[in-house]
């Protein structure tokens, strides 16, 4: 099917949700049909296109054709308009019991537009435990036309009460070869810098894609494959993380000035800042003040979120370095995800041991542990540098 076209590799789910999408076509008439269930669960790498996949099926549901990827009901499930596809997507931390339950209540209405009401919850991994309790009460007994599609890195994610009552969708990492074909002909990359991209991406699209054509990314990513080479003492080892550390807060940032100052302006408005009417605009800002208190938590929430998100990305780019590192001290014979820098891995390969560049992969892992338990990032990264450097 058309919808399913974009994913890259994965023949064998684009098979499955193939085949439950023309069921769930034939059970519209007469209740649900075999191979059709209500809740899903996409699970895969960073990069194997969850969500992608994820939207795709969503789309063949509500399409007519079943997908054709050319209607009206396939562009406003693609660019977020569609009535009856709610998309949730948590932006902070975590998403909460309150948040969860609103989302129920939306879930629990009738389809306006097509056959089906869709609610897509990508990272639903992310959901608090209360919030994942209500989840499964939802999950467990749905309205007769709402499917859930939920979407995490792997089913032990979630509860296991949650996945025992999905159908579980397994994307896998695409090939090199694949990924860099969809750069070539899809975004008219070089060959050369297609194949550069899709093998220092490891077979995530979407950072391939960035490496492709954003020299910023392509800057960065040195910047951060060049720090062990730099950890020549602990100066350098703390230098190193502070510009680590102050590169994600700046992405974060930048990322969220704009929109936090939108949606601050919007609430303002709708509590009547710049009413006029004796009175009536102090007392309702001053009525609006809970709400905007609890619109800049979720705002720093987000900030948070993707600086850590920012750091996490660096850090396993830092991974496949010194597993780069570890096939060659090995002489394995696979491929190098940083092959554009085989001087700097062989010096590396030469100068310590297999067991070293273990310590040191070991090392970066527990500083995302530390970090995903929210241990004060500065604190987390030198500490690792310095590890890094022993």
């Amino acid at each position: 099917m058309a919808v399913f076209d974009d994913l890259v590799g994965q023949d064998q789910a684009v098979a499955v949700l193939s085949r439950a999408a023309a069921a769930a076509g034939e059970a519209v008439r007469g209740g649900r049909g075999a191979g059709m269930t209500h809740a899903w669960l996409f699970t895969g790498p960073p990069g194997s296109g969850r969500e992608d996949a994820a939207r795709a099926f969503a789309a063949a549901l509500l399409c007519p054709d079943g997908g054709c990827g050319h209607c009206d009901q396939c562009h406003q499930v693609f660019v977020g308009s569609h009535p009856d596809l709610e998309s949730v997507r948590p932006e902070g931390l975590s998403y909460s019991v309150k948040q969860t339950r609103e989302l129920i209540l939306r879930a629990a209405g009738a389809p306006t537009q097509g056959r089906w009401r869709v609610i897509l919850f990508e990272d639903a991994d992310r959901a608090t435990e209360s919030a994942a309790n209500a989840l499964l009460k939802a999950i467990e007994e749905p309205p007769p036309r709402t499917v859930w599609l939920l979407c995490a890195p792997a089913p032990d994610d979630l509860m296991i009460t949650i996945r025992s009552r999905c159908r579980v969708v397994n994307l896998t990492t695409p090939a090199t070869e694949a990924v860099a074909h969809v750069l070539a002909t899809r975004d008219s990359v070089p060959p050369d810098v297609a194949r550069f991209a899709a093998r220092a991406a490891q077979g995530h699209i979407g950072r391939a894609r960035a490496l492709a054509l954003d020299e910023g990314v392509r800057r960065r990513r040195e910047a951060v494959l060049s720090i062990p080479r730099s950890l020549t003492g602990v100066g350098e080892c703390v230098s190193a993380a502070e510009r680590l550390v102050k590169t994600a807060e700046e992405e974060a940032a930048a990322a969220t000035a704009a929109l936090n100052e939108n949606e601050t302006t919007e609430l303002r408005k709708l509590y009547g800042e710049g009413s006029t009417g004796k009175g009536l605009n102090r007392g309702l800002v001053r009525g609006g003040a809970g709400a905007l208190k609890e619109l800049e938590d979720r705002q720093k929430s987000r900030a948070t979120r993707i600086k850590r998100d920012s750091l996490d990305a660096a850090l396993l780019e830092l991974v496949s370095f010194y597993r780069d590192v570890l096939a060659m001290q090995f002489g394995a014979s696979v491929e190098l995800a940083n092959d554009d820098l085989r001087f700097d891995l062989d010096q590396l390969a030469k100068a310590a041991t297999p067991e070293e560049t273990l310590r040191r992969i070991d090392a970066i892992m527990q500083c995302r542990e530390r970090l995903a338990a929210n241990v004060n990032p500065q604190m987390a990264v030198e500490a690792m540098m310095l590890s890094l450097r022993s």
